[in-house]
């Protein structure tokens, strides 16, 4: 059975996933990492009060040359 994340415990996690994600880490790849379901990690991000990146993650920015 899986390990609960309430109180300080819980605030911490979801601490520690908002800065993972907002350096650049996707919420599939955290979920992979701790071995979390990706709703768990996403419910964290959310409660942390993450801006989620749109769907599809970052794109590469404008091309060159056209």
């Amino acid at each position: 059975m899986g390990q609960r994340f309430i109180g300080e415990a819980r605030e911490q996690l979801a601490a520690d996933l908002k800065s993972a994600y907002e350096s650049g880490a996707s919420i599939r790849g955290l979920a992979a990492e701790h071995g979390w379901s990706y709703g768990f990690v996403h419910d964290l991000l959310r409660e942390a009060d993450t801006q989620l990146r749109p769907r599809g993650g970052r794109t590469r920015g404008p091309r060159s040359g056209r």
